[in-house]
């Protein structure tokens, strides 16, 4: 029984030394079966309207970010199927005064990423400030600040096309919240650094009549044909529209290539056409799973009398429909089995690329001090005049990993000179949300679990249950539980043996977004400043 004790441990302690070193593997979605064949979606997780490139061998993944920072995910792949995150083109959003305080649904929507003259661009529409771009020489590296390529409101799904006489086009859609207008695509010239639009642009193709809410446009062209590929009939319902045209300015043909069919994958559309070196043609979408978010599906695909096929034709109306499980691109090479990170042991001086806060960060919100195995989150007060942390900027999450998952993490509450007004603790982070609260009054620390229902629309934060406990130590754990993301509350005094708390939650999506799970540390208003909580660990585990 020892034996069988000291290995659990040595494994356990491997798998999270592995973790550390960026072989990362999720314990609870894995798609690569291991056999040359896939599972979809490849990323079990929000990275909502993804788009990708090819450089070389390597592909390189982005997706919207909305008014998380830092923003603009950077994920890289050697097969199309195993994804690492590696880096954020975006540190903090810009304008960097407008978004130090949350503006959820705001921020980054559907950018897309093309490779031109050694140099990787993404582009993405704000929708109250207009088109901005950014640009790398190296993608693990810095990112160039953010230009301003196309003022205006509601501008949104921006994406470029050199062409082949070196001329730059813009093609994007628009927001009806604030154009006005939507279910229109235009096309603008821009100038060849593609930093600047240089003319009003020319609508090219009007969805009224029979594609309502086209939008997430992206630019391409192949055989003489420019297309654009755009999603149409909203986002939990829609499918994939292709536009194609001799002209760049159209009249442009339309064909539906991709719906949900007969499959279970609801509103599959909006992401990316992708050739291998090989000759492959893939396509990326997305699936919008409610609190999980918009997960990523990968596609076969082909091209029949110069339009694109994509997934299986099911039904014989030569429109495709989603693959579950399909053989793996042919890529040259082998490749580990890898998957964003989720699990962190704070080992590091730096906190682990999952995370992101709910505004850009301020540097007295967090220590990450080199030797120390934990992270430090002060006692940050919440807005003025609020009644729950919908606000907050200083939230610290990460995207759901999967639809069954457990997260677990030690924190110690440290209020010192205050009686009360200081507490920390677990988060499940929506429109509604939830938490495991530790925090502390007089007479010692007390464990809460509590949840703010309509936390969008202000409503207070309300105690379901609560606990007093010996000391400042705690081990907090969420279960969450498909197909409702239903989360139910445990803790532990000794690490060993875990106590229900509360009520079951069901996780809700943010605002365009999908649910988070992750850390808070927050005091009132009234409270002496100061204080802190330190988190040993956070674990994602099935």
């Amino acid at each position: 029984m020892r034996n069988s004790s000291i290995l659990a441990f040595l494994l356990i302690n491997l798998n999270l030394l592995a973790q550390d070193s960026g072989n990362y593997k999720s314990e609870v979605w894995v798609s690569d079966n291991e056999d040359g064949t896939y599972t979809n979606p490849v990323l079990y997780a929000d990275y909502s309207d993804p788009d990708v490139t090819r450089v070389g061998e390597d592909y390189y993944m982005t997706a919207s970010s909305f008014n998380a920072a830092p923003g603009l995910p950077i994920l890289h792949s050697k097969d199309m199927v195993n994804w690492k995150l590696i880096n954020y083109a975006l540190p903090k959003q810009v304008p960097e005064e407008t978004f130090g305080v949350p503006q959820h649904g705001n921020g980054v929507w559907a950018p897309s990423i093309r490779s031109h003259k050694n140099e990787l661009y993404i582009y993405w529409g704000d929708p109250d400030h207009g088109i901005y771009m950014v640009k790398t020489d190296d993608p693990y590296g810095n990112w160039e600040k953010p230009v301003l390529v196309m003022k205006g409101r509601g501008l949104i799904d921006p994406s470029p096309l050199w062409d082949d006489d070196g001329r730059a086009y813009l093609v994007h859609a628009y927001a009806g919240s604030r154009a006005g207008v939507k279910s229109l695509l235009s096309v603008n010239k821009m100038n060849a650094e593609g930093t600047k639009v240089l003319d009003a642009g020319r609508h090219v193709f009007d969805g009224h009549d029979n594609q309502p809410t086209i939008e997430g446009s992206k630019f391409y062209k192949r055989n003489g044909y420019y297309y654009i590929f755009a999603p149409a009939g909203g986002v939990p319902t829609g499918w994939q529209l292709v536009l194609r045209s001799k002209h760049i300015y159209g009249p442009y043909e339309e064909k539906i290539v991709l719906e949900q069919g007969s499959t279970a994958i609801n509103g599959p559309h909006q992401g990316a056409w992708v050739p291998t070196p090989g000759g492959e043609d893939w396509f990326y979408h997305f699936q919008d799973v409610e609190a999980y978010g918009r997960i990523v599906h990968l596609q076969p695909m082909r091209w029949k009398n110069d339009w694109p096929v994509m997934g299986e034709d099911k039904d014989g109306n030569s429109i495709g429909e989603p693959v579950k499980t399909h053989e793996k691109p042919k890529i040259k090479g082998e490749y580990s089995v890898v998957t964003p990170a989720e699990s962190t042991e704070f080992k590091g001086d730096s906190l682990g690329l999952q995370w992101q806060w709910n505004a850009n960060p301020e540097v007295v919100w967090y220590a990450k001090l080199p030797g120390n195995d934990y992270l430090r989150l002060f006692s940050i007060k919440t807005p003025v005049n609020v009644e729950n942390l919908w606000m907050a900027p200083n939230l610290l999450l990460q995207k759901f990993p999967a639809p069954n998952f457990t997260a677990t993490t030690k924190i110690s509450l440290f209020p010192e000179e205050a009686q009360e007004g200081k507490r920390a603790g677990l988060i499940i982070m929506g429109m509604d949300y939830a938490t495991l609260t530790l925090t502390h009054d007089k007479d010692g620390f007390i464990i809460k679990q509590t949840q703010a229902i309509n936390a969008i629309d202000g409503e207070e934060e309300v105690t379901i249950a609560e606990k007093r406990i010996k000391s400042n130590h705690i081990i907090f754990r969420v279960q969450v539980s498909a197909p409702n993301a239903i989360c139910s509350f445990s803790y532990s005094e000794d690490g060993q043996n875990f106590t229900n708390i509360g009520e079951a939650f069901q996780a809700k999506p943010g605002k365009w977004i999908g649910a988070k799970v992750g850390l808070f540390s927050v005091s009132t208003q009234e409270a002496k400043r100061g204080g802190y909580a330190d988190v040993q660990y956070f674990r994602i585990s099935e």
